[in-house]
């Protein structure tokens, strides 16, 4: 599972998922691209899943590059516990996405590939994607 080697804070709020990402929203490594349609948390978990099924339609022919990192950690009470004694510990990892953001490149594929493997790994994550192509949309 992906987490960051050391962070400042062990723990963090939960924040807001509001607004667009205007950074990473070109395919910038590859010559296709996923590209997260709405607001979510990703989980390490997730990314990796999908990462796997990506690798397998792409086997050695082509290359994969991944654009996002989970580096927010989420806090979890353990089960029947009352109420008070403080914030749970760290559990888990994700990601914070927002519409736009460019989550996985791939290149040295075809087109039909490209969109029977970003189609598998879009059913991995927790939101919805469609598939950019080097210099603008499909």
């Amino acid at each position: 599972m992906l987490s960051p080697a050391k962070v400042k804070y062990r723990k963090q709020q939960k924040g807001k998922m509001r607004g667009k990402a205007y950074r990473g929203c070109d395919v910038s490594f590859g010559d296709f691209g996923m590209q997260a349609m709405e607001c979510g948390w990703i989980t390490s978990r997730q990314i990796e899943a999908a990462r796997m099924a990506i690798s397998r339609h792409v086997k050695k022919t082509g290359r994969m590059w991944i654009r996002f990192f989970p580096q927010k950690p989420i806090s979890k009470r353990p089960a029947e516990t009352r109420m008070g004694k403080g914030k749970g510990s760290p559990e888990e990892w994700v990601a914070v996405v927002r519409p736009g953001c460019v989550l996985y490149e791939i290149s040295g594929v075809t087109e039909e590939e490209a969109r029977a493997a970003f189609t598998s790994a879009s059913h991995k994550l927790g939101i919805s994607t469609k598939l950019l192509k080097r210099g603008g949309a499909l």
